[in-house]
């Protein structure tokens, strides 16, 4: 990790103003994919985090793509899942909820589908989290980059105490009584570091325990030079 770690919110900010038109974003890939057993997919550009295992770092500033409305995004994924008989949606490839207006526009444009939001959380707040309240077909997949604030900044080039901000997007989605569940590369903790995440999730609600979901490190070789680069522990033998 360099000297100056990350402020994302900052970083954000700045994003914004580059991949974010209105009710425009930039797209750089539409797709049916098998995940969730089958999901329309829209890949969408600018993440305000520098993940060392993130395989869209070339998309994560703004150079590829094109701007879409969200009636236009709410149209392409409707599309792909009709012909694909799926009944899932969502935007991955970088973080859906940089473009904030956008993305509820696009989320209203698909009630008939699950919309799952996958996200770092770190945006969602209280103001954001009501906001998001109104859909009944959300589901909310809050990626945890790492087990504290040390692995996190770590993974992330990002402050440690931002950490923190993912625990609090998960307290305003229960609050708010959105359907959400955690998800974390348990590869990259250690029993310990999984035992103390176990607890705070379960003292925000039992239930984010019961479903915190262990993600698989795929260890491209990619990924084992720069989490070695940056000093992060890599807990398999492969």
């Amino acid at each position: 990790m360099g000297c100056n770690p990350i402020d994302p919110l900052d970083r954000a900010t700045k994003l914004r103003g580059i991949v974010c038109r209105d009710d425009k974003r930039k797209y750089y890939r539409f797709r049916a994919t098998r995940f969730y057993g089958g999901i329309a997919t829209a890949d969408c550009v600018g993440c305000f985090l520098n993940c060392a295992y993130c395989w869209s770092s070339r998309v994560r500033d703004q150079k590829p793509g094109n701007f879409y409305s969200s009636e236009e995004i709410s149209s392409k994924l409707s599309s792909i899942a009709k012909r694909k008989k799926f009944s899932r949606v969502r935007i991955s490839g970088n973080e859906p909820t940089l473009c904030k207006e956008h993305l509820l526009g696009v989320i209203s444009g698909l009630a008939e589908f699950l919309f799952i939001l996958e996200t770092n959380g770190i945006l969602i707040d209280e103001k954001y989290a009501r906001a998001l309240k109104r859909f009944s077909n959300l589901h909310v997949r809050v990626s945890l980059k790492g087990c504290d604030e040390n692995s996190f900044s770590k993974i992330t080039g990002a402050r440690p105490e931002f950490f923190s901000y993912q625990l609090n997007a998960l307290k305003h989605l229960v609050e708010n009584g959105i359907s959400c569940h955690p998800a974390v590369m348990g590869d990259l903790c250690s029993p310990s570091e999984l035992t103390a995440l176990r607890e705070s999730l379960r003292k925000i609600d039992e239930k984010l325990e019961r479903d915190l979901e262990l993600e698989k490190l795929i260890l491209y070789p990619f990924v084992k030079r720069e989490m070695e680069r940056r000093g992060s522990k890599i807990n398999i033998t492969r």
